[in-house]
């Protein structure tokens, strides 16, 4: 027969203060650990105990647990802004220049004018100072910033790195003006100038005009030059190759008048031949510029010469071998010379007595267009500007060596098949 023995309670043999057996009736916790003064426990009642404790308090806890989380997440957000704020970006900044300074990769200044020099064993150029005066006093103390060169100098086994920071003022642009009309040398004519153009350092813009109508053979030619360019139209109609370089002149003047182009003007006719130092020389101008031109006709056997006598850059005579155009004031040929575009659209600067637009005459006899134009811009010689100095050098050739026999060919096609003359072997 089963038996069943029930384990004797630890607690039975102790007694409570309300008389009853169970330790947790009518007792909290707390006063149970101070009933009686006791202070010892037995290994069971402590772990009773214990786990009385966190039931007890854990719903408590979760109450104010998640309102705890929210308050710690406001707090280092807050702290984390105040930091952000703080001025630390000049500390920071200090620290990366002294690390610079530091550093293979510096900024060095010299004082002085410099030379680049290569010594032997040196991998690049060294700046060396023209005054070698106090050398063992200025090595490490540097004033002034006049020059600093690229190169690798070996130096103490380590390689410097020295820049260039040398300030290069930009360039005047060129305005090229050129006329032309359909003839049998025009394709010549503008490949030829074009490919001096394309050596010209920029910026460059060349204004091509034709009268009536823009030509697709012309067209294709300034778009595979691989120049800035803009192709105008004449629409006014001409009687005369006189009226007819007047008026496409004309159109490009207002069109530099009207867009408010700034640069240096320059009429370059495409039967001219120019070199690479005019237009280079073209960029010293200020506000108008002259120089002796070379010119040579079918009809003469000999070269003439006008433009201007100067002595270094101030224009004090002119040069000419034609006899009936000794009237003219200004002795220039119409690729003798250059003005500074802003003289067109902006006369206050210039202080011109009039503000009534610059252009061609051709109500003029033929030759005096150059003259009757260049008192319009200037008022006498001390205006001008003689280039290169003392005007010694011809830097252009106007040629008149138009072939008036030959024929136009129309879009510059074949109009048929051509017959074979010598058959293929």
């Amino acid at each position: 027969m089963a038996s069943i023995r029930r384990t004797l309670s630890p607690f039975n043999d102790r007694s409570y203060q309300n008389g009853s057996n169970n330790p947790f009736a009518a007792q909290s916790p707390s006063q149970k650990l101070l009933s009686h003064g006791r202070t010892t426990f037995s290994p069971i009642h402590r772990f009773i105990t214990g786990i009385f404790l966190q039931k007890h308090y854990s719903r408590k806890s979760n109450q104010f647990s998640w309102k705890k989380s929210l308050l710690r997440c406001f707090l280092f957000f807050f702290l984390g802004f105040l930091l952000g704020m703080a001025p630390f970006n000049n500390d920071i900044n200090e620290l990366k220049r002294e690390d610079l300074r530091n550093r293979d990769f510096s900024f060095e200044r010299k004082s002085g004018v410099v030379n680049a020099e290569k010594n032997e064993g040196d991998l690049g150029f060294v700046e060396i100072p023209k005054d070698n005066t106090n050398n063992n006093n200025n090595n490490n103390n540097n004033i002034v910033v006049d020059s600093v060169e690229l190169g690798v100098v070996e130096s103490s086994g380590r390689n410097e790195i020295k820049l260039n920071l040398d300030f290069v003022p930009p360039l005047k642009q060129l305005i090229l003006v050129t006329p032309t009309y359909n003839r049998a040398m025009q394709a010549y004519y503008l490949n030829r100038l074009g490919q001096v153009l394309r050596l010209v350092r920029p910026p460059l813009l060349w204004i091509v005009v034709e009268t009536n109508t823009a030509t697709m053979e012309t067209a294709d030619i300034l778009r595979n030059m691989g120049i800035m360019y803009r192709h105008l139209v004449c629409k006014k109609n001409s009687t005369s190759a006189k009226d007819r370089g007047v008026h496409q002149r004309n159109t490009a003047i207002e069109h530099i008048e009207r867009h408010k182009l700034d640069g240096i003007v320059y009429f370059a006719d495409d039967d001219n031949i120019y070199s690479l130092e005019l237009f280079e020389s073209l960029r010293e101008i200020s506000r108008f510029g002259t120089w002796p031109v070379a010119m040579l006709a079918q009809s003469k056997n000999k070269a003439t010469l006008e433009g201007p006598v100067c002595n270094g850059s101030r224009v004090v005579g002119w040069h000419t071998n034609e006899k009936s155009k000794r009237l003219r004031r200004f002795h220039v040929d119409m690729s003798g010379f250059a003005f500074n575009s802003t003289i067109l659209w902006d006369p206050k600067r210039w202080h011109r007595p009039t503000s009534e637009p610059i252009r061609q005459l051709d109500t003029v006899k033929e030759g005096f267009q150059e003259t009757t134009f260049i008192e319009q811009i200037v008022e006498d010689e001390s205006q001008m500007e003689g280039i290169p100095q003392s005007c010694y050098r011809i830097m252009n050739w106007h040629l008149h060596l138009e072939a008036s026999e030959l024929i136009y060919p129309t879009g510059w096609l074949l109009q048929k098949n051509l017959d074979v003359v010598i058959p293929a072997k």
